[in-house]
């Protein structure tokens, strides 16, 4: 069986937050994430970049350093993966196997995440790694990797209004649900944050004696370096809001130093100059064009997009799905000016937004764009944009998804 089908009779349970299932599957897999030291991060937007300056630099310090993330762009195997290496296909299918063996169909069954989490846990503990980069797939307290009670840091990168329909209204509903990933005497590594989750992140902290590194934006001393904390390192990863996310990594370092960790200067520049991230402002050549991609799948997220595509100091044509669930008018707001163009498709094989609802929300909220058009697919809005469009940069975003299937069904093969 292929890991999707293996992974599919679990996909019906959806988002269901809590640690009962998992914990008790753990239970039966012998508990191996007891045997895994982590580094657990959280946060609405940089986590991934986080996750990956952290095993990249871990992996150049002589550790091995497995990595768990969500979602996924193209493959399952890209979730779960050693020293960069993604386990390999036959592996994962094995695994899977090996879990649904152990599901008791007469108690309640685990979410298709919780087993997918399971797997990585199952995987780092047979493969003996030295540590583990632990992302959140929602939000923090209840979220399936929120298992461990020592983890060697715990790691909040931002807070910002999304999955509320889940989390929570408000800043500081998302932010309880984020501060449940810190542990008492654990120590942590904090983003800027907005008031009022600032003000409940340091309460849960204070509560638990969390030692906490209250991370400020590193300092651009050059196009690709970067210094935080006396330390100098290029910028592999593009974006303004990069100064955060490395300097986050920095400091969760700095922390796993403290901690008798052997990570040296030379190992933190050549892991940070070695990082990449799929699908976060990543240029690619489609056709006989270039085309930036990136999810900006939420407000915040839409607004670093924005202010990286500003220094090209034209007018853009944006090629866009999102899904239902997204702040549209938010997220619109933040990247669209008088002058682009925007080219609308839904994102194929999940609850897409209606291009059509799409298009006269972008009409009604402000900026005079040049043209507002939807498409069945995204092939057809991208060869539209492409003709239509030689003078201005094309960008390709709103959702992971959507640039996952690009990646996939675009790319692979040319």
């Amino acid at each position: 069986m292929t890991i999707d089908e293996l992974l599919q009779p679990f996909q019906r349970f959806g988002v269901h937050l809590g640690l009962e299932r998992i914990e008790r599957l753990l239970a039966d897999l012998e508990n191996p994430h007891h045997r895994v030291p982590i580094v657990h991060v959280t946060g609405t937007n940089g986590k991934g970049s986080v996750c990956a300056y952290l095993s990249s630099v871990l992996t150049e310090a002589g550790y091995k350093v497995g990595r768990y993330i969500s979602p996924h762009l193209i493959d399952w195997t890209e979730r779960i993966s050693i020293n960069g290496e993604n386990i390999e296909t036959a592996e994962l299918e094995n695994i899977l196997q090996e879990i649904g063996a152990k599901i008791d169909p007469s108690r309640e069954s685990p979410t298709q995440f919780e087993v997918i989490t399971a797997a990585a846990w199952w995987y780092f503990a047979r493969e003996n790694v030295d540590i583990a980069v632990m992302e959140v797939g929602l939000g923090g307290r209840l979220d399936a990797t929120n298992v461990c009670p020592n983890p060697l840091v715990s790691v909040i990168t931002s807070i910002s209004r999304e999955h509320w329909q889940n989390l929570g209204p408000t800043l500081a509903d998302i932010a309880r649900e984020k501060a449940g990933i810190l542990k008492r005497d654990c120590p942590a590594a904090i983003g800027p944050l907005p008031e009022p989750a600032r003000t409940t992140i340091e309460e849960r902290s204070n509560l638990l004696g969390c030692p906490t590194v209250r991370v400020q934006p590193a300092e651009r001393i050059g196009d690709n370096l970067a210094r935080y904390a006396g330390i100098e390192y290029p910028l592999a990863l593009a974006g303004d809001f990069q100064l955060i996310n490395s300097a986050i990594a920095i400091a969760t370092l700095s922390i796993l130093r403290e901690k008798g960790w052997r990570i040296t200067d030379d190992a933190i520049y050549r892991g940070m100059e070695k990082t990449r991230w799929l699908g976060r402002l990543q240029r690619v050549n489609w056709g006989d064009r270039e085309i930036l991609i990136d999810g900006a799948h939420n407000p915040a997220a839409a607004f670093g997009l924005r202010q990286y595509v500003d220094r090209f100091g034209k007018s853009i044509a944006w090629v866009m799905g999102m899904l239902s669930t997204k702040d549209h008018d938010e997220i619109f707001q933040a990247l669209l000016r008088d002058g682009d163009s925007l080219y609308l498709v839904p994102v194929p094989d999940h609850s897409s937004a209606d291009p059509e609802k799409l298009a006269d929300l972008a009409r009604s909220i402000g900026p005079s764009l040049d043209t507002v058009e939807t498409f069945p697919d995204l092939r057809a809005g991208l060869e539209k944009a492409i003709e239509r469009e030689p003078g201005r940069s094309i960008v390709l975003c709103g959702s992971l998804y959507l640039v996952g299937h690009f990646l996939g069904n675009f790319l692979e093969g040319e």
